[in-house]
Order: structure tokens, then sequence, then C-alpha cells
């Protein structure tokens, strides 16, 4: 059975060699440290690491992960410039016309409540008592998504009857 540890080392160090080959000035500075330094270095930490319980095992494999650049989704390494779209595209979408609206009914003249009512029974799906209670809410939105076209349909209407509507 493998110890939980080997199998953080060889992720971490397969992810090491993936992502970061050693630069020529980083081979040099390998090189300066004799490799019997090294043994002994890596033997104490790893006898450090395998004195650890599990609970400080998981914690050190997070912050070993943090070190590394790595967060819960993977490489944390942006990507390269030529990923990225073009800032005219953002602009574009930036003022891209809004497609779905919003009709809100803001208030309306109490004479005139059966017939917003009536309306909205009209363009809506809603049952009597539905429509009843929708209108006694006011203001509140009563038609969500529509187009723009539809959306000054239902406006005209409402304000035919007597009701202040709002268009968002």
């Amino acid at each position: 059975m493998r110890s939980p540890i080997s199998g953080l080392f060889s992720r971490s160090l397969s992810f090491l060699h993936r992502t970061s080959p050693l630069t020529s000035a980083a081979r040099h500075l390998c090189a300066v440290t004799s490799p019997e330094a090294r043994t002994k270095n890596l033997e104490r930490i790893a006898d450090d690491l395998l004195n650890l319980n599990r609970i400080e095992l998981y914690d050190y494999s997070i912050l070993f992960s943090h070190k590394l650049g790595l967060n819960r989704y993977g490489s944390a390494v942006s990507s390269p410039a030529g990923d990225l779209p073009d800032a005219s595209a953002s602009a574009e979408t930036k003022t891209a016309e809004k497609t779905a609206f919003d009709v809100k009914l803001e208030k309306f003249d109490s004479t005139s409540k059966i017939k917003v009512i009536k309306e909205i029974r009209a363009f809506t799906e809603l049952g009597l008592k539905e429509a009843k209670d929708l209108v006694e809410k006011a203001p509140v939105v009563v038609k969500t998504g529509v187009t723009k076209e539809e959306g000054e349909k239902i406006m005209e209407k409402l304000k035919a009857v007597g009701a202040t509507v709002a268009f968002e």
C-alpha cells in the first residue's frame, strides 16, 4: 500500500516537471550544491513529512499546492495573451443592445383597477384571482423577457386604461 504522502510528491513533482522546465540558470544553481548535500536535505525533508499526522499532511498538501500556484481547479497560471479576446470585441459586447425587457406596473388609477386587471389577463396567462393579486402588489413586474416591440404594445394598452407603466 502506498503512503498518502508518496501520491502527493509524485503529483507535485510531475507538475513541476511539466510546467517549469529548468532553465540554464536554474540548472547551474543545482549544480553548485553537491549531490550529497541535496540528498541529505531531501532525506531530512522526507523524514519530517513522514513524522506528520494526517491533519498536518493535509494542511501541508494545501500549503504546498498554493506555493506551487495551483488552485482547486488546476493551474492558477494565466493564459498567454494570444488567447485573450481583443478589446474591440469586449467593447462590442458592452454596447450590444438589450433584447429582453421587463414591463413593470408602477401604479394605477383606483377607478380603472378592473380594466387594468382585464388587460393584465389578456397578455398573461393568469386567472382572475392571480391577476387581481398581481395588480394589488403594484409596483410589480407584470411581464418579463419580452421583446421591445411586444413590451411597447403592452405599455400602450396599460397606459390607455389608466396605469403608469415602466419599461426596464
